[in-house]
């Protein structure tokens, strides 16, 4: 070793977030050309606050320095089993590094920690490196997106014929849009929707704590048909893309074209703020949602999640096509909304 140089300059060394650490890790996320924004720190507090689960915020550090981050959350219920997942919550967050040396050593601590804590499989949700051995999904769901363009004509040329059409019936409607600074008229229509698809809801207080933790990068915008909320979408956004990510929709909706008005308008006042990037998400393949984005004319990207299974075996399957759900799922759309809505946050707080 050099005179003067300590082990910590030499070698890559694992530590776990702490308050002290959050503005370095977030520079780190927000220099890393394969970050997304599910990898900012401040995902730990969220999980933690709304859902009372565990998180373990992995960085790999050399001479003062990070090299890599890998952020983990750890889910546990007898319903859906006990799982170590990159991002919880997310769609995306797995594994980034700068070196072979830093990932190599974030995944034998996130395998470590997997094995400490009992759990049934690590995932790791959209990795950019891949595990040849792992178990793996990538036939369930896809991501959309594309440019947005500056101007608003050829915005409007970039879209389909087809979906042109109904987009330019909403906007006919008499519709208008407006952000909102709070959750209150985007969370009944969220709850609605997500009761019609069968789906548990999640608290209020979710939402109130992602607004909270991202502040200008987490946005509301609600569509207006006289005056009477119909739609809304609560957006991240992240260098110069903006990712519409919880939506919902009232019984009237579909009438007036409030969804293709509400898209649209995210689409405008992002390319409006400067940004060039329009992320759609992620939808199950075959579901109506896939169709809708594909019909605004972005191409659909598969969605890989790896998973590093206890005893090896196939990747679980916790996604409402699983029949074990069916029964569950329907049974759930038939419940009254007050009791679903008062229930389901307790159940959803188990699903990564």
């Amino acid at each position: 070793m050099p005179e003067g140089e300590s082990d910590s300059a030499r070698y890559t060394l694992i530590g776990r977030l702490e308050t002290q650490d959050v503005d370095r890790w977030d520079a780190y996320v927000a220099s890393h050309p394969d970050s997304s924004f599910f990898h900012r720190a401040g995902w730990k507090a969220v999980i933690e606050r709304s859902f009372g689960q565990d998180t373990y915020f992995l960085f790999a550090e050399r001479g003062g320095r990070l090299t890599g981050v890998l952020p983990l959350a750890h889910y546990r219920s007898k319903m859906f089993g006990n799982a170590l997942i990159s991002n919880g919550c997310c769609m995306g967050g797995g594994p980034l590094a700068d070196d072979e040396d830093s990932y190599q050593r974030l995944d034998g601590a996130a395998a470590a920690l997997m094995d400490r804590l009992g759990a049934d499989y690590l995932e790791y949700r959209r990795p950019n490196r891949q595990h040849p051995h792992w178990a793996r999904c990538d036939q369930l769901y896809a991501t959309f997106d594309g440019v947005l363009a500056s101007d608003e004509a050829e915005g409007l040329k970039q879209i389909p014929r087809k979906q042109r059409a109904v987009l330019r019936k909403s906007l006919e409607s008499g519709l208008t849009d407006e952000i909102d600074a709070d959750i209150d008229r985007f969370y009944p229509l969220y709850a609605t929707t997500v009761h019609r698809l069968g789906t548990p809801v999640f608290a209020k207080s979710y939402f109130r704590a992602l607004m909270q933790e991202f502040g200008p990068d987490c946005d509301i915008l609600t569509v207006l048909s006289a005056g009477k909320p119909v739609s809304s979408v609560l957006s991240f956004y992240f260098r110069e893309s903006v990712m519409p990510y919880y939506a919902g929709a009232g019984a009237g909706a579909r009438a007036v074209g409030a969804n293709d008005f509400m898209y649209w308008r995210l689409m405008r006042r992002a390319a409006e703020r400067g940004l060039r990037h329009f992320d759609f998400g992620r939808s199950k393949i075959g579901s109506g949602p896939y169709a809708f984005k594909k019909n605004w004319g972005f191409a659909a990207r598969p969605v890989l999640h790896e998973y590093r299974v206890a005893g090896g075996g196939a990747a679980p399957s916790l996604n409402p096509g699983n029949p074990r759900y069916r029964l569950m799922i329907a049974i759930w759309k038939r419940m009254p909304l007050p009791l679903a809505n008062l229930i389901g946050p307790h159940i959803v707080r188990n699903i990564g």
